[in-house]
């Protein structure tokens, strides 16, 4: 279970990003984060990286207690966070293969367990013919198919997805959601920021919505409900 506990997070400049927000997530649950540019989205997704901390308030991961984790732990609690990006973010001169294998190598898999569990993950995202390929080889939608390649193939117990369809034609884009809601249903709990308001409205999940960063409306079949 995530749980923000009172968390609020005062910029230098005096920007108040987020105002004693309480939040629960369950494990296994899949949830919209939305509201207007601005609201806090980017920082409540930083503080649960562990990239920024918070001015004041609690906040816990499955059992981690980031306020008091040590400085060295910190890559070993981001192992189990997945991350894909509307950007993509992948290698350009690593292959698919590589660029998923890639993620394996940084927590220390042996090369055994790479050509094991690479081409599992890469049959789940229907990338297997395509393991040879170069990113500038891709479409957009195949790309971002290899991102998430990466970001579950350590078994994450989360998965953050930041604008994930920001940059995918709308048949992409609901071909990638179809694959997270996959991807959730196997156990990984989804947090997914986003302004497609029509993603919001098909999948029926939980919403919870940001404003001026206060948590404004927190529902389990919600819809967007902003304009930008």
């Amino acid at each position: 279970m995530i749980e923000f506990k009172n968390v609020s997070k005062i910029y230098n400049n005096n920007v108040h990003a987020l105002k004693n927000v309480n939040v629960q997530i369950e494990r296994g649950e899949f949830v919209f984060l939305v509201g207007p540019s601005g609201a806090g989205k980017s920082t409540f997704i930083k503080m649960l990286l562990k990239e920024i901390e918070p001015t004041s308030g609690n906040i816990n991961n499955n059992g981690v207690d980031l306020a008091t984790i040590k400085r060295a732990q910190i890559p070993y609690y981001r192992r189990k966070v997945g991350m894909v990006f509307q950007d993509f973010r992948l290698i350009a001169n690593l292959s698919v293969y590589e660029n998923v294998a890639f993620a394996m190598r940084v927590v220390g898999a042996s090369s055994r367990e790479m050509r094991k569990r690479v081409p599992t993950v890469l049959s789940l995202v229907g990338l297997s013919e395509k393991y040879k390929a170069f990113p500038n080889e891709l479409s957009g939608g195949e790309q971002q198919r290899v991102s998430l390649a990466r970001a579950i193939v350590n078994n994450p117990s989360l998965l953050i997805a930041d604008e994930p369809t920001g940059n995918l034609d709308p048949e992409t884009a609901k071909e990638i959601m179809e694959l997270l809601d996959d991807i959730n249903k196997a156990g990984t709990t989804i947090l997914m920021a986003t302004h497609a308001k029509d993603i919001v409205d098909m999948m029926k999940k939980r919403v919870i919505a940001i404003e001026k960063g206060t948590i404004t409306r927190d529902e389990k079949r919600g819809r967007y409900e902003y304009e930008d």
